[in-house]
C-alpha cells in the first residue's frame, strides 16, 4: 500500500501541463497514469469474462456496438446536466464531488490531473451506462463484453480529450475539428459543444456550434456560473480550493488555447 501510495505521489509530484507537453510526453503521462492502467486491466478482465461466457458471438457482437453508440449519449447527458449543473455545489456533501469532477478542470483545462476522471466516480457511471444494455441484450455474456467496450472507449475519450488540451496540432482535420469545437466550450461559451469525439448529440438537440463567431462569449466559461457572488453563498467549493473560484485560467495558458479557435476549413 506505501508503495501504491508513493508511486501515486511521484505521478502527481512531476509537472503535467498539457500547454507545455509534447505528444511523446503526453504518451508517457498517460500509459503510466494509474487510472487508465485501472481501466485497461478492468477491459481484460472483462473481456476475458466475455470469452468465458460466450455463447452467441452475434449477440457479443451487437452489444459492442450498442455501448459504442451508447456511449456519447450517455457522456452528453452526464456533460450537460450534472457536470454543468449548478445543483451539485450548492449542497455541502456533493461539492466536493462537483469540484473533483468538473469544476477544477475548467478553472485550469491544462492540468493533466483534474483532465482524467477519478475511477471511484468514472467505473461505477460506466458500468451503469453499459452493464444493463449488454444484460438486456445477451445476458452475461453482454454485460461483460459492454462493460469491456465502454472501459475501452473510456481510455479513446481520455486520450483525445488530451489532446484537445495538448500544445499540438493534429494532422488529422478531423481531430482539428474535434480539438476546435471542445477548445470553444472551453474558452468561449460553455453552455454547448458538451461532446468529446462525437458531437452527434450537441448537433440533434441544438447545442453544437462551430466556432467562436456563432455564439457571445460567456462570463461563466471558466467558472461555470460558480461565481465569487456564489462563492459567498455556497462556500464549499471555495473552502476546498483555498482561494476565491477564477474568472480565467492561469495567464501562461491563455495564449496558447485561444489559438486553436479558429475555423477548420
Amino acid at each position: 500500500m506505501m508503495a501504491k501510495l508513493a508511486w501515486g505521489r511521484a505521478w502527481h509530484g512531476r509537472s503535467y501541463d498539457l500547454g507545455r507537453m509534447t505528444l511523446p510526453e503526453l504518451w508517457a503521462a498517460y500509459a503510466t497514469y494509474p487510472a487508465i492502467q485501472i481501466y485497461a486491466v478492468l477491459a481484460i478482465a472483462a473481456a476475458g469474462a466475455t470469452v468465458a461466457l460466450a455463447t452467441r458471438w452475434d449477440m457479443i457482437a451487437l452489444t459492442v456496438v450498442v455501448a459504442i453508440t451508447a456511449y456519447p449519449v450517455a457522456w452528453y447527458l452526464i456533460h450537460r446536466f450534472i457536470l454543468h449543473g449548478r445543483w451539485l455545489y450548492k449542497m455541502n456533501w456533493t461539492a466536493a464531488l462537483w469540484k473533483r469532477i468538473h469544476f477544477d478542470h475548467h478553472q485550469d483545462p491544462h492540468l493533466l490531473e483534474v483532465l482524467f476522471g477519478d475511477p471511484s466516480n468514472t467505473l461505477p457511471t460506466i458500468a451503469a451506462v453499459t452493464m444493463p444494455l449488454g444484460y438486456i441484450i445477451a445476458g452475461w455474456q453482454g454485460a461483460a463484453a459492454a462493460f469491456s467496450t465502454g472501459l475501452v472507449t473510456t481510455c479513446v475519450y481520455e486520450f483525445i480529450h488530451c489532446i484537445q488540451h495538448l500544445n499540438y496540432t493534429p494532422k488529422s482535420r478531423f481531430l482539428r475539428g474535434l480539438k476546435q469545437y471542445h477548445l470553444a466550450h472551453h474558452f468561449h461559451n460553455e453552455n454547448g459543444n458538451y461532446g468529446i469525439v462525437s458531437f452527434l448529440p450537441d448537433k440533434l438537440t441544438g447545442t453544437f456550434y462551430r466556432d467562436a463567431r456563432a455564439r457571445p462569449k460567456s462570463a461563466s466559461v471558466y467558472n461555470l456560473g460558480y461565481s465569487v457572488d456564489e462563492a459567498r453563498r455556497y462556500p464549499w467549493v471555495m473552502n476546498l480550493t483555498g482561494a476565491p473560484p477564477r474568472d480565467r485560467p492561469p495567464p501562461a495558458h491563455a495564449t496558447r488555447d485561444t489559438s486553436d479557435l479558429r475555423l477548420v476549413s
